[in-house]
């Protein structure tokens, strides 16, 4: 799962936050099984510094994120160099994309990122999920 749909979940209002907060209750219990790079905590706290939430809100989210049914990937030396070698062969210009398409191309036996980013079209090998599917679906 991409950032996109985790800082829907950690913000009061946004406009994918009613999926995300039906796909993450889906994995709470059970009915679906995500996993996330470790690099999205790194991820929402960048973008929590430019949206201006404080950082014991994000510190309460992401406690409870971590609590959830989900898997977190770390990222691995193998992990980060495909990450640089996707940047390079798919001039990508985020090295967070670049990570969690990384995570999922080396853990992901589905190789899916769920995600609203349709930057993950341009590697081959990843099937990329839009959040507004996925929860219509639970």
């Amino acid at each position: 799962m991409e950032t996109d749909v985790i800082l829907a979940h950690v913000k009061e209002r946004d406009w994918l936050k009613p999926y995300a907060d039906k796909i993450l209750r889906a994995a709470d219990s059970g009915r679906i099984k995500l996993c996330a790079s470790c690099e999205v905590i790194l991820e929402l706290y960048y973008m929590s510094i430019k949206l201006g939430i404080d950082m014991e809100t994000l510190l309460s989210k992401v406690a409870a994120l971590i609590s959830i049914n989900m898997d977190w990937i770390p990222a691995t030396v193998e992990i980060s160099l495909t990450a640089m070698t996707l940047m390079l062969e798919y001039n990508l210009s985020s090295i967070f994309d670049a990570y969690y398409a990384a995570t999922a191309l080396l853990s992901d036996p589905d190789r899916t990122v769920i995600s609203t980013d349709s930057i993950y079209g341009r590697i081959p090998g990843i099937k990329r999920k839009d959040p507004r599917e996925v929860a219509e679906l639970l």
